[in-house]
């Protein structure tokens, strides 16, 4: 993961996906989280200028640390895993302010 420094705060963790296509976009990380045993993760994608539509839908993948600045991502393949992680998200930013996210 890497880092950047924008208006949503300094040194804001940030990760470059590989789309299907070949295309690469860089996403702020707003939060790594557990549900059920499994950890996820919650990324919101950048533009090129390092600012963020104010409608960017949220990315929510599988989320494996495997040591040494490595990570692995997995799609969430199933509804109903999909479901209870996005409803999971949900209630975190119900209970913090969003941009509470961003803050150090």
């Amino acid at each position: 993961m890497g880092q950047s420094d924008d208006s949503y705060g300094p040194e804001r963790d940030t990760m470059t996906l590989d789309l299907e296509d070949g295309s690469k976009i860089e996403c702020y990380v707003l939060n790594v989280f557990p549900v059920n045993d499994i950890q996820y993760i919650a990324l919101l994608p950048m533009n090129e200028d390092g600012s963020v539509d104010e409608d960017a839908q949220v990315y929510l993948y599988r989320f494996q640390d495997l040591g040494d600045g490595e990570v692995e991502l997995g799609q969430i393949l199933e509804d109903e895993e999909f479901e209870l992680v996005s409803d999971y998200f949900d209630e975190i930013l119900d209970t913090e302010e969003f941009d509470a996210l961003f803050e150090s």
